[in-house]
């Protein structure tokens, strides 16, 4: 499939709701633990998404489209969630998430964007040049990918729990 702005505000409006069905109302058990060492837990990744909202799609987004010259992004940061969720609980964030999708959603559509500006060129700190239309190809992704890891982190939980299946739920095999 190609790009196409409508089909993908298909998936980033219905990211918050999603989220809200998937894990709004479970206890910490399954949104606070992880899968072991540095990785992640459901709380974690929430809170890595609202600083995406915050600091990623939309401000790269300005800085592709802006007429100075200057069309470098800045790094982002993929561990502030950290710190910037300390204190809040599941539903404020998600709560908050789906002020600020709903917010850059308005945004990107008061863009109304067209070819020429789906084909403009910012620089990434790590690619070098990358498109409008892959940065927003990406947000879809990033969401669709986290998800997926969301699911895979609330899986493990009872990885132990399911004794022989376990060689049959692909979602438990993955690391």
């Amino acid at each position: 499939m190609t790009f196409d702005l409508n089909k993908s505000l298909e998936i980033l409006k219905k990211t918050p709701s999603t989220l809200q069905t998937m894990i709004g109302g479970l206890s910490e058990d399954w949104t606070s633990k992880n899968e072991g060492g540095d990785t992640w837990s459901v709380y974690d990744v929430l809170g890595h998404i609202i600083h995406g909202e915050k600091t990623d799609w939309i401000p790269r987004l300005e800085i592709i489209l802006s007429t100075s010259g200057d069309r470098r992004f800045k790094v982002f940061d993929r561990f502030a969630q950290f710190g910037d969720s300390k204190g809040k609980s599941l539903d404020d964030l998600l709560k908050e998430f789906g002020e600020l999708r709903d917010n850059n959603l308005e945004i990107l559509k008061s863009k109304q964007l067209n070819e020429e500006q789906l084909d403009r060129k910012g620089i990434h700190p790590e690619f070098g040049e990358v498109t409008t239309r892959q940065l927003l190809s990406t947000w879809v992704v990033h969401d669709l990918n986290h998800f997926s890891q969301i699911s895979r982190v609330m899986a493990y939980q009872y990885k132990t729990e399911v004794g022989p299946w376990v060689k049959y739920l692909g979602i438990l095999n993955q690391n």
